[in-house]
């Protein structure tokens, strides 16, 4: 009897989840979660969405709570225990991984090393670790500066949204960024048929080759831009995460 195989729809036309976090800083290693967010969308079925916010057991600075709105005081009143915060985005998380599931998050080295470092902190066990080699991100800033690397100009959320055409309402809330970061990915895969025909397992690959090399470039402008110099240190090329081993006693 003859078999018919009909070709799997492409990635972004299927369920995607963003993901997103609010913080205390922009350290991924020494900083913490105030809010975080998982939502699904896509799929033919409708958006659901997971907010959290955490107290985060520190002091919120005024920077921070000036971009997000989250102040010590009120992440303390009505702010969960980081730890418990922490331990259900990555139960919510493993679940989106298990079901084949890509988690789609805006510059992903930053949110998944913090969501990463939170675990070791608070005794869970990380993402990364519970699902291995499963675990399938899409990036909408790595996407991006591969497919577009000589556009001026800053390259956020914000922005990528204003290139895209895709509506942001609430920027730095962190149901809206991760639900514009969804929309961001599915513009880039609809129009750049190398991403929107890859496998999800071909992506991610494509995306750590990728980080690497936007690393590389952005170090050897630095170190010739003279006053910058020292900043080529600091860019570091790991995706979607940075180990947790190279960042020990930091």
């Amino acid at each position: 009897m003859e078999q018919n195989h009909t070709a799997a729809p492409p990635w972004y036309l299927g369920r995607l989840c963003g993901f997103d976090l609010e913080t205390t800083g922009v350290s991924p290693v020494r900083d913490r979660i105030v809010t975080a967010c998982v939502v699904q969308c896509g799929g033919a079925q409708p958006v659901a969405s997971a907010t959290w916010m955490a107290d985060p057991g520190v002091e919120i600075p005024e920077q921070a709570a000036a971009v997000h709105g989250i102040t010590t005081e009120l992440a303390r009143a009505e702010g969960r225990p980081a730890g418990e915060v922490v331990e259900q985005v990555v139960t919510a998380l493993t679940a989106v991984v298990m079901s084949g599931i890509p988690i789609i998050v805006m510059n992903a080295a930053y949110d998944l090393t913090m969501l990463d470092r939170e675990a070791r902190r608070h005794g869970v066990q990380p993402l990364a670790d519970t699902v291995g080699p499963d675990l399938r991100v899409v990036d909408p800033f790595v996407l991006d500066k591969h497919v577009d690397p000589y556009r001026s100009g800053k390259r956020t959320l914000t922005d990528l949204c204003r290139h895209y055409q895709v509506p942001l309402d609430g920027a730095h809330d962190a149901a809206a960024d991760a639900l514009a970061a969804c929309r961001v990915a599915w513009r880039i895969a609809n129009v750049h048929s190398k991403i929107g025909n890859a496998t999800l397992a071909q992506l991610h690959e494509m995306q750590v080759e990728w980080a690497r090399e936007q690393a590389e470039s952005l170090a050897k402008y630095f170190r010739n831009t003279p006053g910058k110099e020292d900043r080529a240190k600091t860019v570091r090329g790991d995706w979607p995460l940075i180990p947790a081993q190279r960042t020990e006693g930091q």
